[in-house]
């Protein structure tokens, strides 16, 4: 958690500086190209945004990207959309792929998640989608492997990504003007950063203090069974 702060607060000092180094009229040239491509433009983002969250590669930096090329809001659409594209996907497949396959491209303890998620169903996805230190890839196939419902992980990756979504592509899109968006939305990243720090503390001493039994995640599937009954 503390390396991924830390590679957090890296990430948004080297924007900022980048922004810094980038001439203005370059960018405004830029998006006027992105503009020209018209809808397919923001679609294709989307789908290449989709394609990635399949990989363990930081996506992040597209969202930067995007409101850099686009501007804030077709970029927060086509970020958006490829988000939720991609965590289906890769809930999916992981449903399909089983643990040791999942486990081993993510690194993920599956266990750990899914004694996080079938307790509180979707305050929980909520949760981990609203710290943006937490691995979305990860969290992605590795709630496929647990027993969440799929309505709780679809309104809450819905709902938990939002605010992060919308403070990387600000960060992109106002980041060069330095004025009150821009110190927003690193505010906003800030904050999540700190609230996940804190979260994650709790957990780990209520762990301590009551271990929490052995998860049996050898068939997720019982919980749509149950959506069914």
């Amino acid at each position: 958690m503390i390396l991924r702060a830390v590679t957090l607060t890296v990430f948004v000092a080297l924007a900022i500086a980048v922004g810094v180094l980038l001439p203005l009229p370059q960018l405004e040239d830029v998006r006027g190209w992105t503009a020209e491509l018209g809808p397919a433009g923001g679609v294709g983002f989307a789908l290449l945004y989709a394609a990635i969250t399949l990989t363990p590669a930081p996506k992040n930096v597209l969202s930067v990207a995007a409101g850099l090329l686009f501007g804030f809001g077709a970029a927060l659409a086509a970020v958006y959309a490829g988000a939720l594209a991609g965590a289906a996907v890769a809930f999916a497949l992981g449903r399909t792929l089983g643990r040791d396959a999942v486990e081993h491209f993510t690194g993920a303890r599956v266990a750990r998640l899914d004694d996080i998620l079938r307790r509180r169903g979707l305050l929980a996805v909520i949760g981990v989608r609203l710290i943006p230190v937490l691995p979305f890839t990860a969290i992605n196939y590795g709630a496929g492997l647990t027993a969440v419902r799929r309505r709780d992980y679809a309104l809450g990756t819905a709902l938990g990504i939002l605010p992060g979504t919308v403070a990387y592509v600000a960060l992109g899109a106002y980041g060069l003007e330095f004025g009150w968006p821009a110190w927003t939305a690193v505010g906003l990243l800030g904050a999540l950063t700190v609230a996940g720090a804190v979260f994650a503390g709790l957990r780990r001493r209520r762990a301590v203090q009551q271990p929490a039994a052995p998860a049996d995640i050898t068939r997720p599937a019982s919980a749509d069974q149950g959506e069914r009954a």
